[in-house]
């Protein structure tokens, strides 16, 4: 009986060994493929100094009105997220993507990710590059920053555009996965899922190169400290949101994903109260899920384009 014991006390501890040893691999290969790959990542856009910092900002196209794009929540390469729109609108507008703190090419910041810092951040960098009058256009959780931006800074704001965008009402802003993506992040984890699952990662349909970049700046991004902290000011930054409203002057447009309305129930419902007041609003639904801007990006041009002759 004791040798049996001794025998299954050497399993288990070959057992323990060979788990601690496979994970220590995947987090130091992790280490050292971060490092490598750092400088395969290819620069873009221009940098530009806000509260000590870095942000990364890109324009594209010469229109003279103009468009400032901004991401949804853990969106690690906004600018390669949005070629496909940026590709549609650059012919007829200047469009300007900013990379919020801990997205894409932008610094990463220990500063509290609270509504009215993201916003006066965004606000400063377009400031810096005498950017007055603008179209704002979010994805997803850039509608809740949005209402704070607009309110803030609305003789600057022209219209705005929500591309499936996220609304105080919603609910299930509750933070539930800061820190399971810190231990993706800190092992060395995500990097293994995204190899055994690809689509792990989500892509855009572009170029070898570009999926390729998209793919770097992804393992480079999962869990900045930036995007951590945002899951974790969520909560609080919907409360402050809901006490909101868009300007009854202002010209809104909601265009939303078909899978939204089946993934959430009174999604159309949420967003047609929310400009119940608005002189001039309208809402489309694509059908597609919610990265319409991955497959419906010629479509959302047209929409806003007929929305903008009617402003």
């Amino acid at each position: 009986m004791k040798k049996i014991m001794t025998i299954i006390g050497i399993m288990i501890a070959s057992l323990v060994g060979i788990i601690v040893l496979f994970f220590g691999s995947v987090y130091v290969i992790d280490k050292v493929s971060l490092k490598k790959e750092s400088q395969k990542i290819v620069g873009y856009g221009e940098k530009v100094r806000v509260v000590g910092q870095k942000i990364n900002v890109t324009m594209i196209g010469e229109g003279k009105e103009t468009i400032v794009l901004l991401p949804g929540f853990m969106t690690p390469a906004p600018v390669i997220d949005f070629t496909q729109l940026t590709a549609e609108l650059k012919n007829d507008y200047r469009v300007v993507l900013v990379e919020p703190f801990g997205y894409g090419l932008s610094d990463d910041t220990s500063r509290e990710r609270s509504i009215e810092n993201i916003t006066t951040e965004l606000h400063d960098a377009l400031e810096q590059l005498e950017i007055s009058q603008y179209t704002l256009m979010g994805h997803s959780i850039f509608g809740i920053y949005s209402l704070e931006y607009i309110n803030k800074y609305r003789d600057e704001v022209t219209a705005f555009i929500g591309l499936d965008s996220s609304v105080p009402a919603q609910g299930g802003a509750e933070d539930t996965q800061s820190a399971s993506v810190k231990v993706l992040k800190d092992f060395g984890i995500y990097r293994l899922l995204a190899k055994i699952s690809p689509e792990t990662i989500i892509t855009p349909p572009l170029s070898t190169e570009l999926v390729e970049q998209n793919r770097l700046l992804a393992l480079k991004n999962i869990g900045t400290e930036a995007t951590l902290n945002e899951a974790v000011s969520m909560s609080a930054n919907f409360e402050k949101a809901a006490k909101l409203t868009y300007p009854v002057d202002l010209p809104v447009q909601f265009i939303l994903a078909s899978e939204s309305l089946t993934d959430t129930p009174g999604w159309l419902e949420l967003h047609q109260d929310i400009v119940k007041d608005v002189k001039q609003s309208k809402i489309d639904v694509l059908e597609g899920g919610h990265y319409l801007h991955h497959t419906q990006a010629p479509k959302i041009a047209e929409l806003m384009t007929e929305f903008s002759t009617t402003k």
